[in-house]
């Protein structure tokens, strides 16, 4: 039978909504905090850690089938201490854990639960159980516990030895001589990375060739650069037929904008509804790019949507973004009866009333409500489309401009009967790193449209990243909710930062941008910075430590936070002309480049920076009175090997010194400080980084 419990657990008092999802179980949840850990020590009880997030469907069933029944809890409360942990408020304890579990059982995932020793070490998990096996595995295991707890305790040593070998990268000596790090062996390096990758490659509807697909925006930002730069006519194609599928696919939400956060499927069809922060945040900025190569207007509608569903649903008033969209929501008709993306999907006879007045059948043949876009298993439809709209409009006889109407028109309808109908709920934390991911691809979507609104929902984003999560010695806090700023920041959230000031600076021209991200790359070395091998720890000096000290350098479905860190130091390099971030940023290349060749699709970001290394880097170095006419020329070319700097008399960047006048605007292109003629138009410029190329 199951029951609520009357009265709230001690995650009552917590700031996540995903605890607080878990306030009322009867199982006597408790938040990850020394005092928890000393009582399962002082007690000698098994401790359960379980690990999910406010947006996940298999958390939820979890929990109505297993955390809310007495019988369960009898068990978890009477032989063991039980926390929860949020994995977006606490990546270093998901980090820990996850990598136990991947040991035990080659599998990862959310929920994931753990049994481990009072001291922590992890002994047993997986990740989603259903009642009977969850019960039955805690029996088994307290009964060994009793019976035999030096077994358990010999096992948990074996297991917290191989998540530090995993959570380390190896020292290796690097020669001091930077010839060692030749253009030629990078240029090698990606050539053999990009081959390995693409042997995977799903040519059909893009991505992987395998189900679930994951969006993955670092790997694709990085084919995008790597196509263009290298002409390879053969990986453009490619990835531009994924951004095209991806945005067909039911993945986006063409009513509202947005992205979820994965599909189940090899078409990019049916997603798992959740909507993440992150996945958007980075791929305004992969489809900004992909406009500026291409001038493809789905790209561009995707970007202006996706922006609006941000700036409309998830826009805190301080300015901060929230962190999801949960996958379930009410069942149509009911208050309480949750279904998996019942926000999201169609009955057919809906919308035929809906759209009696806008050509339904033109709406059918558009968005694919036919046999190819019922969902059987909600026995409903997720709109997808096959065609690009000039196809679509040749096929059915239509000018682009009606098209473009009958388009409005049907959202517009589509969006008023949507409204009636219950949201997902809202995980409204904002979290740091998120917001850095954010602030950037923002930058990049006002730098190719030159749209107001959106550098105004930058800056106002940067603003409250410096005033609220940045204190005066440049410490940052990881989280941001109902007022209250908690948890020391990891790394991840000052490479994001550190990247999303960059790219702020690069639109903007403030220079308060560029030094309060030189002040975060200062802190970081500071307190995160491993001397021996130049990587950075996931977790600060200041923190108390984990069962193993981790050092992130596989990327994920969000960049390494090691990968963008040496992709900071080596554009701070440029703006402050500082040799050793350069030598630096090449170090930590080089330590993970055989990790590279192996796994090239978990260390796209890394590859990215190779670029920067293998092939010319440029500094263009614009004259100050040239802003009003910048962003429409910079939109007209895709640059993702140039950064630029605007000369004022009042600069202090090394980069600027000598470049400024004030009888002539003149622009220069540079590299390895050394400039080209300067001259006084963009075209000009352009033309002259061409001679430099």
């Amino acid at each position: 039978m199951n029951s609520k419990a009357p009265q709230a657990n001690a995650l009552i008092e917590a700031s996540s909504p995903y605890l607080l999802q878990h306030a009322y179980n009867p199982v006597n949840w408790n938040p990850w905090c020394q005092g928890v850990l000393d009582v399962a020590k002082n007690e000698n009880k098994l401790l359960i850690i379980s690990i999910g997030y406010a947006a996940c469907h298999w958390c939820h069933v979890m929990e109505k089938e297993s955390f809310e029944d007495l019988e369960v809890a009898q068990v978890m409360n009477t032989h063991f201490v039980s926390i929860k942990v949020d994995r977006e408020e606490r990546p270093d304890i998901d980090a820990v854990y996850m990598k136990a579990v991947q040991i035990m059982t080659r599998q990862g995932g959310w929920p994931l639960n753990i049994v481990a020793l009072p001291d922590g070490r992890p002994i047993w998990g997986g990740t989603y159980f259903n009642k009977e096996e969850w019960i039955k595995a805690l029996l088994q295991l307290q009964e060994l516990f009793t019976s035999s707890p030096e077994q358990m305790y010999s096992y948990g040593k074996r297991l917290q030895q191989g998540v530090q070998q995993l959570s380390l990268v190896t020292t290796r000596a690097i020669s001091e001589d930077s010839s060692e790090f030749c253009s030629s062996e990078m240029q090698l390096l990606l050539k053999e990375a990009v081959q390995k990758a693409s042997e995977s490659f799903d040519r059909l509807y893009g991505g992987q060739n395998y189900a679930p697909k994951f969006m993955m925006p670092t790997n694709y930002s990085f084919f995008l650069r790597y196509a263009h730069q290298t002409k390879n006519t053969t990986l453009l194609k490619y990835t531009l037929n994924t951004l095209d599928k991806m945005a067909f696919g039911g993945i986006y939400d063409p009513i509202e904008g947005g992205f979820s956060r994965y599909a189940v499927d090899k078409r990019w069809h049916i997603p798992h509804f959740e909507k993440m922060l992150y996945d958007n945040a980075q791929l305004i900025g992969l489809y900004a790019n992909a406009y500026s190569l291409t001038k493809d207007s789905l790209y561009k509608e995707v970007v202006y949507q996706t922006i609006h569903f941000l700036k409309n649903n998830w826009q805190s008033p301080e300015g901060g973004f929230y962190a999801s969209f949960d996958a379930d929501s009410p069942k149509k008709g009911t208050v309480n009866t949750m279904e998996e993306g019942a926000y999201y999907t169609w009955e057919k006879q809906e919308l035929q009333e809906a759209l009696k007045d806008t050509d339904y059948d033109l709406f059918a043949a558009y968005y694919q409500v036919n046999s190819n876009g019922f969902w059987h298993e909600s026995n409903a439809y997720v709109f997808i489309r096959n065609q690009k709209d000039a196809a679509f409009c040749q096929q059915y006889h239509l000018s682009l401009e009606q098209l473009e109407i009958l388009k409005k028109q049907w959202q517009g309808c589509l969006l008023k009967l949507r409204k009636k109908r219950i949201l997902p709920a809202l995980d409204d934390k904002i979290l740091t790193s998120w917001n850095g991911l954010t602030l950037q691809g923002l930058c990049e979507a006002y730098r190719v449209f030159g749209e107001k609104d959106f550098l105004d929902l930058a800056v106002k984003n940067a603003r409250f990243i410096a005033t609220v999560q940045m204190d005066a010695d440049a410490r940052l806090w990881r989280n941001f909710k109902d007022g209250k700023s908690t948890i020391n920041a990891y790394l991840e959230d000052y490479a994001s930062v550190i990247s999303g000031f960059i790219a702020l600076y690069q639109v903007t021209f403030e220079e308060k941008w560029l030094h309060k991200a030189h002040q975060l790359l200062i802190y970081t070395d500071t307190y995160f910075l491993d001397p021996e091998t130049q990587l950075y720890f996931f977790t600060s000096k200041l923190d108390a430590p984990l069962l193993s000290p981790s050092m992130e350098c596989e990327d994920n479905v969000i960049p390494s936070s090691n990968a963008i860190m040496a992709k900071n130091l080596n554009i701070l390099s440029k703006y402050f002309l500082n040799t050793s971030y350069a030598q630096r940023s090449k170090k930590m290349l080089q330590l993970v480049k055989t990790t590279c060749e192996m796994h090239p699709t978990g260390h796209t970001h890394w590859l990215n920076l190779a670029m920067d290394f293998a092939y010319p880097f440029y500094e263009m170095v614009l004259p100050i009175k040239n802003d009003q006419t910048f962003h429409k020329e910079l939109a007209a070319y895709y640059l993702p090997q140039v950064l630029f700097c605007r000369t004022s008399k009042e600069s202090s960047l090394p980069l600027q010194q000598g470049k400024y006048s004030e009888n002539h605007s003149l622009i220069y292109c540079c590299t390895n400080n050394k400039c080209n003629v300067p001259v006084k138009t963009f075209k000009e410029a352009y033309e002259s980084y061409l001679e430099l190329v």
